[in-house]
């Protein structure tokens, strides 16, 4: 599970492990954006049927016998709960990665420069990333591997393979 505030890299982060691994890659914004185009509201509650969705998908995947890497934000406990019921669910081992980015003006550079193939997703603004940060709920000590994200994607994925060396 590789969490972080918008623009730290999740994504791009997931998806190259997901490669490395052979595993299913499941990323929540996406999902989003395909219940938003079905015309539900751009609500909590679509967000939460969007992190419930990719619950699913990585239970299906985790079913099948494949590995599963997802991205979501995961800025609250219920958020993080999700994933906790999927490994419950299926019998899989999960770990969690907080990927962040102290540096603000590359944060806020990295943010302001992706380009993301979603429709109904608008992109958050750097005030949108900063309201969201000082509400991201504290990970309980232990509970994640904290990575710095300031680094290129090889960089950045070494030391998540090297902090989990279970994977």
């Amino acid at each position: 599970m590789i969490s972080g505030l918008p623009g730290t890299g999740k994504t791009t982060v997931a998806a190259a492990l997901a490669e490395r691994r052979a595993a299913a890659h499941v990323s929540v914004d996406p999902i989003e954006d395909g219940l938003l185009d079905a015309g539900h509201p751009r609500t909590w509650e679509t967000g939460v049927a969007a992190y419930e969705a990719a619950r699913r998908e990585a239970e299906q995947h985790l079913a099948l016998g494949s590995s599963v890497v997802v991205d979501a934000v995961n800025d609250s406990e219920p958020a993080r709960e999700t994933w906790r019921v999927a490994a419950a669910n299926t019998g899989a081992e999960l770990a969690f990665v907080l990927l962040v980015l102290d540096d603000a003006g590359e944060h806020r550079r990295r943010l302001e420069g992706r380009e993301r193939d979603l429709a109904h997703v608008p992109e958050p603004s750097w005030d949108d990333v900063l309201v969201r940060a000082a509400s991201y709920a504290p990970w309980p000590e232990g509970s994640c591997l904290r990575i710095r994200a300031d680094g290129a994607v090889d960089e950045v994925l070494h030391d998540v393979l090297t902090g989990l060396p279970g994977l």
